[in-house]
């Protein structure tokens, strides 16, 4: 019997830390994980996708150097190959219009950092559960 294939995750985060928590975290739990520590370089590497190759869910920093990710998540999703995958906007902003600008340009949702791994686990089963649903 063939293995399911790995969840794909793409994290941006100019925060080398959180970066690798992810790597070993997300890593730990199974999942394939590729991390872009500038939204220049995440957007060169989403841009140069081939069908199919899209990640199953993207964790997204909103305040980064050059793009923030509002802007990045707004461009991800006017891409063909990425336009469906579900993002999860990640910052240490907590005020209403960070919120509402991240789920304005297309996060599904949003986790304040610090975060533990078992909230950022949840979200992700979450928003792979709901994109399933939305594009079978």
């Amino acid at each position: 019997m063939a293995e399911a294939p790995k969840i794909k995750i793409v994290a941006v985060d100019n925060d080398e830390t959180i970066l690798a928590m992810y790597e070993i975290g997300l890593a730990a739990c199974g999942y394939e994980i590729k991390t872009f520590a500038s939204s220049d370089t995440a957007k060169e590497y989403f841009a140069s996708l081939k069908a199919g190759e899209a990640p199953n869910v993207i964790l997204m920093d909103i305040i980064m150097p050059g793009m923030d990710g509002v802007s990045l998540m707004h461009e991800i999703h006017s891409m063909d190959n990425t336009a469906r995958v579900p993002i999860i906007a990640v910052s240490g902003l907590t005020d209403s219009a960070t919120l509402n600008d991240a789920l304005l340009f297309g996060a599904m949702d949003y986790l304040v950092k610090p975060f533990d791994m078992e909230t950022l686990k949840t979200k992700i089963r979450t928003a792979l559960e709901v994109s399933q649903k939305r594009n079978p």
